[in-house]
């Protein structure tokens, strides 16, 4: 079977983008394509919309964005379905989706005024006379790219918070999942009618490119390193800020005296869920030797008794993306032929849409299997011979988002040194449940964060404002200065900044 033959392959005929279930195949619906000149038009049209939107304030926005997450959960069982239908996912798993969107959506709601809203900065002694005020303005427009894994809750990452912060939002949902994409534009619709402030563009890499270039004030992107590279480089010819979140090679640490069961079913439930297509889901876990062989006998038995398929009580769903087959397949294949072991599935487990779940062991540190995200239900299990071990062994890949320590007693110690964006300690991806945290990587996983305060920041610049309350006797910024004033403001210097300086 071809790549274009594989069910939920998306395709173009007629000027429509077809969208299909990556399980049966069957046409779920189809857009419109957004041509370039359209793209560009969308954020003109935006950019008006944006002024109105950011006008209303921030209790205006906020009464907006609670009636939108109110209209969401009403409509709960509506989306649901089409998630299932579109990106394949069982409904349940897109029902946890949901629940943590709207959490997200209205913690953003309720929070920007008081991250963003004016306040006082002191002024500090050289500047007594000044009031020194700081705020947080909207950037206009901001364009947003999503990917197909989790086709609500990562845009809505930046989306949400955007529109929290003031700025129209110009959305471009994956050609895999367009119709998910559009189902929150429309409901948006319904909460805001006066102006497009929320908008959808529809097309593959091509419409992602136009949107790019097309004059908005920040990118956001989620997607692969590769693709996040070139739209940090097309965005550099307008010096176009961006915002940037790829994937991940996600590291689970099990310490000697970590609670073993919690920690086999948390990787095998991080690993595995949503058909192990999860940035931020774990792909290698390093076990201390001291509790290998017992750790590995209950991962294993609970790995088997994980089963993916279409029907309603299935752990998981198919590849939403046909073409990752190929990559599952290509790192299985390359750990078995280096000497690795399958314990749980193999090579035979690949056969799609449905991939079985495979756990792999030594597995070399220099495999495709260790070393490049997989996106599949794969793991790698290793022995270490302590956690300084396993720490470098984690921190021995290009990528750097999410991680996990299971450890009763050096959990914190050990997620401080691990290099990611964030870590949960004795948990799995708990952290993308907390809307005050901010969410990111480092490395080839991006920078940039969404969620939190600082996720509210990145859609916004700052506006720092100082007002002269009444004049100094000496002139500081003046080309009147005399050498008395000179004099003064040594002296002040030597006497406020002068200690502490080494002895000679």
């Amino acid at each position: 079977m071809t790549v274009t033959e594989r069910p939920g392959t998306p395709t173009f005929t007629d000027g429509f983008l077809v969208s299909s279930s990556p399980a049966t195949g069957a046409e779920v619906g189809r857009v419109a394509v957004t041509d370039p000149g359209d793209v560009r038009a969308a954020v003109q049209t935006a950019r008006a919309a944006s002024t109105w939107w950011a006008g209303l304030g921030f209790g205006g926005r906020r009464a907006r964005l609670l009636a939108w997450r109110a209209l969401i959960v009403q409509r709960l069982d509506e989306i649901t379905d089409l998630m299932h239908r579109e990106n394949g996912k069982p409904t349940d798993d897109a029902m946890l989706e949901l629940l943590i969107t709207v959490h997200h959506l209205d913690w953003a709601a309720k929070k920007a005024a008081k991250v963003l809203g004016p306040r006082r900065v002191p002024s500090g002694m050289l500047s007594s006379n000044i009031a020194a005020s700081l705020e947080y303005q909207p950037l206009g427009v901001v364009g947003v790219i999503g990917p197909w894994n989790y086709p609500v809750f990562t845009p809505m990452g930046s989306i949400a918070y955007a529109l929290a912060a003031g700025n129209a939002v110009v959305f471009k949902p994956s050609e895999y999942t367009p119709l998910v994409g559009k189902w929150l534009i429309d409901t948006f619709a319904e909460v805001v009618p006066e102006y497009p402030v929320f908008t959808g563009i529809y097309g593959g890499g091509e419409t992602g490119a136009a949107l790019t270039a097309a004059g908005v004030d920040k990118i956001a992107f989620t997607g692969s390193t590769a693709t996040g590279k070139k739209i940090m480089a097309a965005a550099a010819n307008t010096l176009t800020p961006v915002l940037i979140e790829c994937g991940g090679k996600d590291p689970l640490l099990v310490d000697s005296d970590a609670d073993l069961d919690a920690a086999a079913e948390a990787a095998v439930w991080s690993g595995m869920s949503n058909g192990g297509q999860t940035c931020i889901g774990t792909e290698r876990v390093y076990v201390h030797e001291a509790v290998y062989e017992p750790f590995l006998a209950k991962l294993t038995a609970k790995a088997k008794a994980v089963t993916p398929g279409e029907e309603a009580d299935a752990a998981y769903g198919p590849a939403t993306m046909p073409s990752q087959l190929d990559v599952i397949r290509r790192h299985v294949d390359d750990a078995l032929a280096r000497g690795g072991t399958a314990v749980v599935g193999g090579a035979e487990s690949v056969s799609g849409p449905f991939v079985g779940p495979v756990v792999l062991t030594d597995v070399p540190e220099d495999s495709a299997a260790v070393q490049e995200e997989t996106f599949g239900p794969t793991l790698t299990v290793s022995k270490v011979r302590d956690m300084d071990e396993a720490v470098e062994r984690a921190n021995a890949t290009s990528y750097g988002l999410g991680a996990s320590v299971f450890s009763k007693r050096r959990g914190i110690e050990l997620a401080r040194r691990i290099r990611s964006g964030m870590t949960a300690v004795n948990s799995v991806l708990s952290f993308a449940g907390v809307a005050a945290l901010p969410f990111g990587g480092v490395g080839d996983s991006g920078f940039g964060r969404i969620h939190g305060e600082d996720g509210l920041r990145e859609f916004t610049r700052p506006k720092s404002i100082a007002r002269q309350r009444y004049p100094l006797p000496m002139s500081i910024y003046s080309f009147g200065r005399t050498d008395k004033t000179n004099a003064l403001l040594i002296k002040s210097m030597r006497m406020l900044y002068g200690r502490g300086a080494p002895k000679r």
